[in-house]
Protein backbone atom coordinates (compact mmCIF):
# COMPACT_ATOMS: atom_id res chain seq x y z
CA UNK A 1 0.00 0.00 0.00
CA UNK A 2 1.35 3.30 -1.22
CA UNK A 3 1.52 5.79 1.28
CA UNK A 4 1.02 9.70 -0.07
CA UNK A 5 3.98 11.95 0.71
CA UNK A 6 3.69 14.19 3.85
CA UNK A 7 3.52 17.93 2.39
CA UNK A 8 6.21 20.15 2.55
CA UNK A 9 4.95 22.71 4.20
CA UNK A 10 1.79 23.34 6.65
CA UNK A 11 -0.78 25.65 4.96
CA UNK A 12 -4.06 27.36 6.74
CA UNK A 13 -7.29 26.39 6.48
CA UNK A 14 -6.34 23.18 5.55
CA UNK A 15 -4.65 24.24 2.26
CA UNK A 16 -3.15 22.17 -0.07
CA UNK A 17 -0.29 24.52 -1.40
CA UNK A 18 -0.30 28.71 -1.78
CA UNK A 19 -0.18 30.84 -4.80
CA UNK A 20 1.14 34.26 -5.14
CA UNK A 21 0.31 36.47 -8.36
CA UNK A 22 2.66 38.85 -8.39
CA UNK A 23 3.75 41.39 -11.10
CA UNK A 24 7.09 43.43 -11.74
CA UNK A 25 6.64 46.99 -13.15
CA UNK A 26 9.84 46.99 -14.62
CA UNK A 27 8.54 49.52 -17.22
CA UNK A 28 11.52 51.45 -18.95
CA UNK A 29 13.93 50.81 -15.51
CA UNK A 30 14.60 47.52 -17.17
CA UNK A 31 16.06 48.66 -20.21
CA UNK A 32 17.58 51.62 -18.81
CA UNK A 33 19.85 49.92 -16.48
CA UNK A 34 21.09 48.16 -19.35
CA UNK A 35 22.25 51.63 -21.15
CA UNK A 36 20.70 54.77 -20.45
CA UNK A 37 21.32 55.28 -24.19
CA UNK A 38 18.39 53.69 -24.71
CA UNK A 39 16.38 56.40 -22.92
CA UNK A 40 16.23 58.62 -26.54
CA UNK A 41 14.87 54.89 -28.48
CA UNK A 42 11.82 55.88 -28.83
CA UNK A 43 10.36 52.28 -29.60
CA UNK A 44 12.25 50.23 -27.37
CA UNK A 45 10.70 53.06 -24.61
CA UNK A 46 7.05 53.15 -26.21
CA UNK A 47 7.35 48.98 -25.47
CA UNK A 48 8.25 49.30 -21.78
CA UNK A 49 5.63 51.96 -21.18
CA UNK A 50 3.08 50.34 -22.25
CA UNK A 51 3.18 48.16 -18.90
CA UNK A 52 2.02 51.24 -16.38
CA UNK A 53 0.14 52.98 -19.11
CA UNK A 54 -2.48 50.06 -20.49
CA UNK A 55 -0.83 46.81 -19.23
CA UNK A 56 -1.12 47.66 -15.37
CA UNK A 57 -5.21 48.80 -15.85
CA UNK A 58 -5.99 45.77 -17.73
CA UNK A 59 -4.44 43.26 -15.37
CA UNK A 60 -6.56 45.01 -12.19
CA UNK A 61 -9.45 44.64 -14.37
CA UNK A 62 -8.47 40.80 -14.60
CA UNK A 63 -7.84 40.67 -11.23
CA UNK A 64 -11.36 42.18 -9.86
CA UNK A 65 -12.83 39.82 -12.22
CA UNK A 66 -10.26 36.75 -10.40
CA UNK A 67 -11.24 38.23 -6.95
CA UNK A 68 -7.76 37.46 -6.17
CA UNK A 69 -5.31 40.46 -4.36
CA UNK A 70 -1.74 40.20 -5.84
CA UNK A 71 1.79 42.19 -5.15
CA UNK A 72 3.63 44.66 -7.26
CA UNK A 73 7.19 45.17 -7.04
CA UNK A 74 7.50 48.29 -8.42
CA UNK A 75 10.66 50.07 -9.08
CA UNK A 76 11.36 53.85 -7.87
CA UNK A 77 11.87 54.84 -11.58
CA UNK A 78 8.98 53.99 -12.25
CA UNK A 79 6.83 54.99 -9.11
CA UNK A 80 8.34 58.80 -10.08
CA UNK A 81 7.27 58.34 -13.59
CA UNK A 82 3.52 56.88 -12.86
CA UNK A 83 2.78 57.68 -9.45
CA UNK A 84 -1.03 57.54 -10.79
CA UNK A 85 -0.79 53.58 -11.86
CA UNK A 86 1.20 53.23 -8.12
CA UNK A 87 -1.93 54.99 -6.48
CA UNK A 88 -4.41 52.88 -8.68
CA UNK A 89 -2.96 49.34 -7.37
CA UNK A 90 -3.25 50.49 -3.84
CA UNK A 91 -6.79 51.83 -4.62
CA UNK A 92 -7.63 48.22 -5.67
CA UNK A 93 -6.34 46.52 -2.36
CA UNK A 94 -3.06 45.28 -4.17
CA UNK A 95 0.27 44.94 -2.03
CA UNK A 96 3.12 47.26 -3.22
CA UNK A 97 6.72 45.70 -2.92
CA UNK A 98 9.98 47.50 -3.55
CA UNK A 99 12.32 46.66 -6.64
CA UNK A 100 14.78 48.93 -6.69
CA UNK A 101 15.18 52.21 -8.21
CA UNK A 102 16.73 52.20 -11.58
CA UNK A 103 16.73 48.02 -11.74
CA UNK A 104 20.37 48.14 -10.53
CA UNK A 105 21.58 45.52 -9.85
CA UNK A 106 22.80 44.60 -5.81
CA UNK A 107 25.61 42.69 -6.33
CA UNK A 108 27.45 45.49 -8.89
CA UNK A 109 26.57 47.86 -6.36
CA UNK A 110 28.71 47.94 -2.29
CA UNK A 111 27.46 48.31 0.48
CA UNK A 112 26.45 52.23 0.92
CA UNK A 113 25.54 51.72 -2.81
CA UNK A 114 23.09 48.84 -2.26
CA UNK A 115 21.26 51.03 0.85
CA UNK A 116 21.39 54.27 -0.76
CA UNK A 117 18.91 52.31 -3.66
CA UNK A 118 16.87 50.81 -1.54
CA UNK A 119 16.17 54.24 0.64
CA UNK A 120 15.35 55.64 -2.84
CA UNK A 121 13.25 53.99 -3.83
CA UNK A 122 11.21 53.57 -0.53
CA UNK A 123 11.25 57.42 -0.53
CA UNK A 124 9.59 57.77 -4.07
CA UNK A 125 7.08 54.38 -3.17
CA UNK A 126 5.87 55.58 0.73
CA UNK A 127 3.83 58.93 -0.42
CA UNK A 128 2.15 56.71 -2.98
CA UNK A 129 1.16 53.50 -0.57
CA UNK A 130 0.77 55.34 2.88
CA UNK A 131 3.46 53.20 4.37
CA UNK A 132 6.91 52.10 3.87
CA UNK A 133 6.92 48.90 1.82
CA UNK A 134 7.42 45.81 3.75
CA UNK A 135 8.69 43.19 0.50
CA UNK A 136 11.43 43.20 -1.77
CA UNK A 137 12.56 41.83 -5.41
CA UNK A 138 15.93 42.27 -6.32
CA UNK A 139 16.02 43.26 -10.02
CA UNK A 140 16.78 40.59 -12.45
CA UNK A 141 16.14 38.12 -8.98
CA UNK A 142 20.03 39.12 -8.10
CA UNK A 143 20.29 39.17 -4.76
CA UNK A 144 23.45 40.36 -3.13
CA UNK A 145 25.52 38.06 -0.06
CA UNK A 146 24.52 41.77 2.03
CA UNK A 147 20.96 42.24 1.18
CA UNK A 148 19.52 40.39 3.47
CA UNK A 149 21.19 42.41 6.29
CA UNK A 150 20.82 45.81 4.41
CA UNK A 151 17.13 44.54 4.00
CA UNK A 152 16.71 43.35 7.52
CA UNK A 153 17.98 46.82 8.43
CA UNK A 154 15.87 48.87 6.93
CA UNK A 155 13.08 47.46 7.99
CA UNK A 156 11.81 45.20 5.13
CA UNK A 157 9.59 41.79 6.73
CA UNK A 158 10.50 39.39 3.22
CA UNK A 159 12.43 39.00 0.00
CA UNK A 160 11.04 37.04 -3.18
CA UNK A 161 14.69 36.74 -4.74
CA UNK A 162 15.98 33.47 -4.64
CA UNK A 163 15.66 29.86 -6.03
CA UNK A 164 16.13 27.05 -3.42
CA UNK A 165 13.67 26.06 -2.52
CA UNK A 166 9.93 25.84 -3.51
CA UNK A 167 8.15 26.58 0.37
CA UNK A 168 8.92 29.60 2.29
CA UNK A 169 11.85 29.52 4.54
CA UNK A 170 13.51 32.10 7.19
CA UNK A 171 16.70 33.82 5.86
CA UNK A 172 19.26 35.31 8.44
CA UNK A 173 21.85 38.16 8.84
CA UNK A 174 23.02 39.83 12.00
CA UNK A 175 20.22 42.66 11.32
CA UNK A 176 17.65 40.29 11.59
CA UNK A 177 15.22 37.70 9.81
CA UNK A 178 13.60 38.06 6.79
CA UNK A 179 11.22 35.37 5.56
CA UNK A 180 12.35 33.97 2.03
CA UNK A 181 9.74 33.62 -0.60
CA UNK A 182 11.61 31.49 -3.64
CA UNK A 183 11.17 32.33 -7.42
CA UNK A 184 12.06 30.55 -10.32
CA UNK A 185 12.34 30.87 -14.46
CA UNK A 186 9.82 28.82 -15.33
CA UNK A 187 6.85 30.47 -13.28
CA UNK A 188 8.09 33.85 -15.02
CA UNK A 189 6.49 35.57 -18.06
CA UNK A 190 9.59 36.62 -19.84
CA UNK A 191 10.74 33.45 -20.73
CA UNK A 192 7.77 32.79 -22.91
CA UNK A 193 7.04 36.26 -24.27
CA UNK A 194 10.35 38.59 -23.72
CA UNK A 195 10.81 39.47 -27.08
CA UNK A 196 13.54 42.36 -27.57
CA UNK A 197 15.42 43.52 -30.66
CA UNK A 198 17.63 45.73 -28.85
CA UNK A 199 18.87 45.32 -26.48
CA UNK A 200 18.78 41.85 -26.95
CA UNK A 201 16.61 40.48 -23.75
CA UNK A 202 14.91 38.06 -25.66
CA UNK A 203 13.91 35.97 -28.26
CA UNK A 204 10.38 34.48 -27.03
CA UNK A 205 6.98 34.80 -28.52
CA UNK A 206 5.15 31.70 -27.36
CA UNK A 207 1.67 31.34 -27.61
CA UNK A 208 0.03 32.72 -23.89
CA UNK A 209 -1.46 28.60 -23.96
CA UNK A 210 1.69 27.82 -23.65
CA UNK A 211 2.30 29.43 -20.57
CA UNK A 212 -0.76 28.81 -19.32
CA UNK A 213 -0.64 25.10 -19.50
CA UNK A 214 3.32 25.28 -17.71
CA UNK A 215 2.50 27.12 -14.94
CA UNK A 216 -1.09 24.67 -14.19
CA UNK A 217 1.62 21.72 -14.65
CA UNK A 218 3.56 23.01 -12.15
CA UNK A 219 0.65 23.74 -9.66
CA UNK A 220 -1.04 20.59 -9.93
CA UNK A 221 2.46 19.35 -7.83
CA UNK A 222 2.94 22.18 -5.73
CA UNK A 223 -0.58 21.45 -4.78
CA UNK A 224 0.49 17.10 -4.33
CA UNK A 225 3.84 18.45 -2.69
CA UNK A 226 2.62 21.11 -0.36
CA UNK A 227 4.74 23.69 -2.26
CA UNK A 228 4.58 27.68 -2.85
CA UNK A 229 3.91 29.16 -6.53
CA UNK A 230 5.23 32.19 -7.06
CA UNK A 231 4.27 33.36 -10.58
CA UNK A 232 6.05 36.61 -11.79
CA UNK A 233 4.44 38.78 -15.22
CA UNK A 234 5.66 42.33 -16.10
CA UNK A 235 2.74 44.27 -17.26
CA UNK A 236 4.35 45.37 -20.64
CA UNK A 237 4.29 41.58 -21.40
CA UNK A 238 1.72 39.38 -19.45
CA UNK A 239 -0.95 43.25 -19.85
CA UNK A 240 -1.51 42.59 -23.75
CA UNK A 241 -5.28 41.72 -24.05
CA UNK A 242 -4.57 37.90 -24.66
CA UNK A 243 -2.12 37.37 -22.37
CA UNK A 244 -4.08 39.23 -19.63
CA UNK A 245 -6.80 36.41 -19.54
CA UNK A 246 -4.36 33.62 -18.56
CA UNK A 247 -5.30 35.25 -14.71
CA UNK A 248 -8.49 33.92 -15.05
CA UNK A 249 -7.78 31.28 -16.38
CA UNK A 250 -5.13 30.11 -13.95
CA UNK A 251 -7.30 31.01 -10.46
CA UNK A 252 -9.94 29.35 -12.30
CA UNK A 253 -7.73 26.10 -12.70
CA UNK A 254 -6.64 26.43 -9.02
CA UNK A 255 -9.91 26.48 -7.60
CA UNK A 256 -10.91 23.80 -9.59
CA UNK A 257 -8.09 21.74 -7.90
CA UNK A 258 -9.30 23.00 -4.51
CA UNK A 259 -7.24 23.58 -1.46
CA UNK A 260 -5.15 26.73 -2.96
CA UNK A 261 -4.54 29.45 -0.72
CA UNK A 262 -4.38 32.59 -3.03
CA UNK A 263 -2.57 35.22 -1.26
CA UNK A 264 -0.27 38.66 -1.45
CA UNK A 265 3.36 37.85 -0.81
CA UNK A 266 3.27 40.22 2.73
CA UNK A 267 0.17 37.60 3.72
CA UNK A 268 2.38 34.49 2.72
CA UNK A 269 5.31 35.91 4.76
CA UNK A 270 3.64 36.71 8.00
CA UNK A 271 1.83 33.38 8.00
CA UNK A 272 5.76 31.50 7.33
CA UNK A 273 7.16 33.98 10.42
CA UNK A 274 4.67 33.06 12.63
CA UNK A 275 4.81 28.50 11.28
CA UNK A 276 8.63 28.81 10.90
CA UNK A 277 10.69 27.58 13.56
CA UNK A 278 13.48 30.61 14.47
CA UNK A 279 16.67 28.58 14.66
CA UNK A 280 15.84 27.03 10.89
CA UNK A 281 17.14 30.84 9.66
CA UNK A 282 19.69 30.41 6.80
CA UNK A 283 22.67 32.02 6.00
CA UNK A 284 23.67 33.24 2.42
CA UNK A 285 27.42 32.50 2.25
CA UNK A 286 30.18 32.14 -0.97
CA UNK A 287 29.59 29.69 -3.12
CA UNK A 288 33.97 28.85 -2.80
CA UNK A 289 33.83 29.30 1.22
CA UNK A 290 34.67 26.13 2.54
CA UNK A 291 31.82 25.77 4.83
CA UNK A 292 29.43 26.85 1.90
CA UNK A 293 26.76 23.83 2.59
CA UNK A 294 26.10 24.86 5.98
CA UNK A 295 23.20 27.64 5.17
CA UNK A 296 22.93 28.47 9.46
CA UNK A 297 26.04 29.66 10.13
CA UNK A 298 26.88 33.65 10.20
CA UNK A 299 27.83 34.77 6.33
CA UNK A 300 31.49 35.25 6.18
CA UNK A 301 32.11 39.31 5.78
Amino acid sequence: MTTAPLPRFRWPEGSNCAAVLSFDVDAESAILQVDRKYATHATTMSHQSYGPRVGVPRLLEQLRKAEVQATFFVPGFTAECYPDTVRRIVADGHEVGCHGYLHELPHDLNLAGQSSVIERSVERLEPLIGARPVGYRAPWWMLSLESPEILAAAGFAYDSSLMDDDVPYLLGSDAGTLVELPVHWSLDDWEQYGFFVDPPLGSALEPPRKLLELWTGELEAAHEEGCLEVLTMHPFLSGRPARSRNIGRFVEFARGLGGVWFATAREVAEYSRDVLPAASARRLRSALDPDYGIRDQRTSR
